[in-house]
């Protein structure tokens, strides 16, 4: 499963430094669909895409949005010029379907 989307980058504000994209509520509701072992916190190993920025890591289900989170390292922020607030275009497939 592949998607692409743009939303806001924000941080979380328990976690300063901490920043993430909330995926789509389609996306997410598609993603919570897929049968898959049970993994910590609700984790799914997902590659991602950010400008020319790519990595892997796992989105996280947040149940105050109802949807998937993205970690977004600062690495990638930096490399990018992400700033909160800011719209971020996510290309983003699921690893362990």
């Amino acid at each position: 499963m592949r998607f692409r989307f743009t939303a806001p980058l924000w941080e979380w504000r328990s976690r300063a430094e901490w920043y993430f994209v909330t995926l789509p509520a389609e996306a997410s509701a598609d993603i919570g669909e897929v049968p898959r072992p049970p993994r910590g916190f609700g984790a799914v190993k997902v590659r991602v895409r950010v400008g020319g920025s790519r990595w892997s890591t796992s989105i996280f289900p947040d149940s105050t949005q109802g949807a998937y989170v993205l970690p977004v390292k600062k690495a990638v922020r930096e490399a990018e010029a992400l700033e909160e607030g800011a719209p971020v275009t996510v290309e983003l497939e699921l690893v362990d379907i």
